[in-house]
């Protein structure tokens, strides 16, 4: 799910950069030339990044913790006494306003009219730890590959196992937002890991960059719950036609939204899907976990009640609308929160228009419990119970119960795990890039426990 407000704009969050072209006003001096680290200090979360400044007067940053990598900078100025550059297109008008200080660079970090002091040394920034992500040489296949459903070309990768199988598989589905097939965020490829580590124990894993990512054709903003239950549907025919995998022992594996998605093409007429794993999947309708998220994101950042009280008061509003089948009217009411919001605070159109799309209507409207309530395989739904963005105290219960028909279903919460399944003190959204483990090992285990003795690999 979407962590944070429906129009939200937060001091030095500026993922999602729209590139753009730089140029230098001013001719470069060699002693700026080059890359350049150091922390913005952000009150209790300082924030590494790093510029590199070319020759030709451009430049890039990096901001590791929010997976920003080299996006091109705009009004970079290298004068000694004058070091300076922008970020485009992102609220807040964000960038750097210093100078040449000896061997440094010193000087403010500015966004939404507020400042914090930023101090430059030599060197490249340091890549964020990642002691889990998987390293070759591996002991089973890999391939990437492509299909169709329809018009649209999806794009994957398959792992399998060494051997001749036949294998059971699975295809993971992602969470909500575009996606690429590791699910990578914040530094993070969960769905990496989670593919090495289930084709180690004997599956043969697939998973997909979603619409408008990578390979895959399409664009995700214009895409209903129904189609991307069809794309999903036409992976999992995919692995149907491998002659390396067993078609009886074909399963899904949904995170986040992805856990809205696999109930959805279990219950598809022929599916005979084989079991269904569910990580922080949601068991409420859309609006609800939204409305709920905003309450306990903001509560834990110290937001006064007040405004907490007048977000969810938008976000019921807004939800209304979309759940009434007014997208005009939801748009309307989106736009004048926006404009009337202090200029500096204002969302760019495009994230205003991003909110009232085929795509967010359907999570804002769906219902999970008819799909849940029809499942008749096996089924492990796990939660974290310090979630911020799929709430246990919300979502536990009411998926017991609408699991409690099926022959074989596991509910299971993990005590001190966060949305991600990482191991946190808070669970709060800003920590899963300054967490260095990307799955909890406890979390790979009884998953690949609970997966071998229902669906063995041999």
């Amino acid at each position: 799910m979407r962590p944070g407000r429906v129009i939200v704009s937060v001091l030095f969050v500026v993922a999602g950069l729209v590139a753009g072209c730089s140029s230098a006003e001013e001719t470069a001096v060699p002693d700026v030339i080059g890359a350049w680290h150091g922390d913005i200090q952000v009150p209790g979360q300082p924030i590494g990044i790093g510029v590199n400044f070319a020759e030709n007067g451009s430049a890039t940053i990096d901001i590791p913790v929010q997976g920003v990598v080299e996006a091109p900078l705009k009004d970079v100025r290298t004068e000694p006494d004058r070091v300076e550059f922008a970020l485009p297109d992102v609220p807040g008008d964000p960038g750097f306003r210093g100078k040449l200080d000896g061997d440094r660079l010193t000087g403010d970090w500015v966004q939404f009219g507020e400042k914090a002091p930023v101090t430059l040394l030599r060197g490249p920034v340091e890549s964020l730890t990642r002691p889990q992500d998987p390293k070759p040489p591996y002991p089973y296949r890999a391939a990437d590959v492509t299909y169709r459903n329809g018009d649209i070309t999806i794009a994957g990768t398959l792992t399998e196992p060494e051997g001749s199988g036949p294998f059971p598989a699975m295809l993971l589905i992602t969470g909500s937002g575009p996606q690429d097939r590791n699910e990578e965020l914040l530094g993070h490829r969960p769905f990496q890991l989670l593919a090495d580590t289930f084709t180690r124990a004997g599956y043969a894993v697939l998973r997909t960059d979603d619409r408008g990512v990578g390979g895959t054709s399409g664009v995700l903003d214009d895409a209903t719950y129904a189609d991307l239950v069809a794309d999903a549907a036409a992976g999992v025919a995919f692995l149907r036609t491998r002659p390396e995998i067993d078609p009886a022992r074909v399963g899904l594996f949904g995170h986040s939204e992805g856990g809205y998605l696999a109930p959805m093409v279990a219950a598809l007429p022929g599916s005979d899907i084989a079991f269904a794993v569910l990580m922080a999947g949601p068991s409420v309708p859309g609006a609800d976990v939204l409305i709920e998220q905003n309450k306990v994101i903001m509560a834990s950042t110290g937001t006064p009640q007040e405004q907490i009280d007048q977000q969810v008061a938008y976000v019921s509003e807004w939800s209304r609308l979309l759940r009434a089948g007014d997208t005009a009217g939801a748009a309307a009411f989106t736009q004048r929160h926006n404009d009337s919001l202090p200029v500096a605070e204002r969302a760019p159109q495009e994230v205003v228009d991003g909110f009232n799309t085929p795509y967010m209507a359907s999570f804002i409207t769906h219902d999970p419990k008819p799909t849940l309530q029809a499942l008749r395989v096996p089924v492990l739904a796990f939660f974290g119970d310090k979630d911020q963005q799929v709430v246990v105290s919300q979502n536990e219960g009411p998926m017991r119960a609408n699991l409690a028909a099926a022959p074989d279903a596991t509910v299971h919460t993990f005590p001190g795990l966060n949305h991600l399944m990482q191991p946190t003190a808070t669970g709060k959204p800003s920590e899963y890039a300054t967490i260095e483990t990307t799955i909890d090992p406890a979390v790979l285990t009884y998953v690949t426990g609970w997966l071998t003795q229902r669906v063995p690999p041999r």
